[in-house]
């Protein structure tokens, strides 16, 4: 599974960690993987996607993101990797340097970083690295708000277009911090599932990082939880 976004601080870490608990509390082996992750040179190493990803699997952060991954510049990991004048790296890199425990867990997710289009590597963004990871599921996380129909248009349109490395039937949208007494909330979901007829589930108004049923389980609507 990769877990996607419209944008950057979308909360894909928090929906993705949710999502693990999620799971882990059903039973499954789960784990998670960042190929690369950026942040700010002031944040604390145990804020960082990696580190709450480990927290939700049991891993360890160096687990979760290489150590020669962690990029301390508030930028796109190549980016970020050029300013500090670290080597550059591919898709290809990334991809390979993704390793699963033994026995290989029931659930692997991968989190990109930033946006479905933005650089993952010198050579490419999310859309590149999911057509070498050719994930089960593509989970694409959304804010709820103004801006939401165009922003998850047009990144479905990138996943699953006609050079797209996701079937349709394998994109589910994530509105994150729904809350059920916003109306254009309400119309954003309503209009995503029945006029354009994608999968959408959302996370509850200030609890990304715990359950994900709020109108819907995600767990149980793409990996069949109890």
């Amino acid at each position: 599974m990769v877990v996607v976004g419209t944008g950057t601080e979308v909360g894909k870490t928090w929906v993705s960690a949710a999502v693990l608990r999620r799971l882990a509390a059903a039973g499954h082996h789960v784990a998670a993987r960042k190929p690369a992750q950026s942040f700010g040179p002031s944040d604390p190493p145990t804020s960082t996607d990696a580190a709450v990803l480990a927290a939700a699997t049991g891993d360890t952060a160096d687990t979760v993101c290489p150590p020669d991954r962690w990029y301390p510049a508030a930028m796109a990991p190549p980016m970020a990797a050029e300013a500090l004048g670290r080597p550059p790296f591919t898709v290809a890199d990334l991809a390979a340097d993704i390793r699963w425990p033994a026995p290989p867990p029931a659930v692997g997710l991968v989190e990109t970083a930033g946006g479905v289009r933005s650089p993952q590597a010198a050579d490419g963004d999310a859309v590149d690295l999911c057509r070498l990871l050719r994930p089960d599921v593509v989970l694409l996380v959304a804010d709820a708000g103004l801006g939401t129909i165009n922003g998850v248009r047009l990144a479905v349109d990138a996943l699953t277009g006609a050079d797209g490395p996701a079937p349709p039937d394998s994109t589910v949208v994530v509105l994150n911090r729904f809350r059920v007494d916003d109306d254009l909330h309400r119309r954003n979901r309503q209009w995503l599932a029945e006029r354009d007829g994608m999968a959408v589930v959302v996370t509850p108004d200030g609890d990304s990082g715990g359950a994900v049923d709020s109108g819907g389980d995600l767990c149980r609507l793409v990996l069949g939880c109890p």
